[in-house]
Parts: structure tokens; C-alpha cells; sequence
């Protein structure tokens, strides 16, 4: 809640819990093309975090639990990067230090500037590639006009 009170706060819209993106990120900002995990230190097995304790009873039930959860999140991760979206993890206990939120702001703003280059760059491609069809298709038309053929 804290992300995204943050988020609100400072004029940032999004959504939560998108079931139709893999792993289902806590928040998603369609904008920016990012999506934010907030992940319990414990449920996630954050390494060398405090918060991140082993249970002593039924221990290897709660071993295969953290593992199964650490890799279900590297495959949502992975997919989610496949789909061109970026993702950024926050950690339970990042929360308590005063600039995780605003350094979080800047990724989100970083990530934005970077999709909307890429998008530029990507319909500058497309339009250079249409350009360079409709050219090829002007000169078969004209090759095929000076053949007399019909086209």
C-alpha cells in the first residue's frame, strides 16, 4: 500500500494485480511500460535480509515453498521481459529506507523515457521500411508498365 499511495500521490496512474500479464505484478503502469513487484521478504526469500527467516518446524515444506516462489518470480520476470515490459522488485525491508520511494519514481520516469525512444525509433523503422516497399512497389508497377504487362 505504501507503493502505491506513493505512486498516486505523485501523480502516477496505474493498475494492480493484472491478471492477464504473467505473475500478476502488484502494480502496472501502462504509461511507462513497467510493472513494480512488492515482495515480502519472508514469502520471497530476499538473500541476506533479516526479515527473510527460516522457520524451524516443517522446515523442508517451508524450503520448497521459498524455492518454488523464487522461480515462479525469475519466470514471471523473464516473461514479463520478453513481453518488452520492465519490471522493478521492491523489497519488503527496502521499504523502511526514506528513498526507496522517490529513487522508485525515478526508475519509473527513466523507464518511461526509454520506451518512448524506443517507440520513436521503432515507427521511424516502420516508416522507413513502408517508404522503402512502396518505392519497390513503384518500380515494379513501372517496370511492368514499360513491358506492357498488366499488372
Amino acid at each position: 500500500m505504501a507503493v502505491r499511495r506513493f505512486l498516486h500521490a505523485h501523480g502516477y496512474r496505474y493498475r494492480i494485480h493484472v491478471k492477464e500479464l504473467p505473475g500478476c505484478p502488484d502494480v502496472v503502469l501502462p504509461k511507462y511500460h513497467t510493472v513494480i513487484f512488492v515482495n515480502g521478504c519472508f514469502w520471497h526469500g530476499h538473500r541476506n535480509c533479516r526479515f527473510a527467516t527460516k522457520p524451524k518446524s516443517n522446515a523442508d515444506f517451508w524450503q520448497s515453498k521459498i524455492r518454488n516462489n523464487i522461480r515462479r518470480d525469475e519466470l514471471s520476470v523473464q516473461a514479463l521481459e520478453a513481453m518488452g515490459w520492465r519490471v522493478i522488485s521492491v523489497w519488503e525491508c527496502e521499504l523502511k529506507n526514506e528513498s526507496t520511494l522517490p529513487s522508485l519514481a525515478d526508475q519509473v520516469q527513466d523507464n518511461g523515457r526509454s520506451y518512448e525512444s524506443e517507440q520513436a525509433r521503432r515507427k521511424q523503422r516502420n516508416a522507413e521500411h513502408r517508404a522503402m516497399l512502396k518505392a519497390a512497389q513503384e518500380r515494379y508497377e513501372a517496370a511492368m508498365a514499360e513491358l506492357g504487362l498488366k499488372i
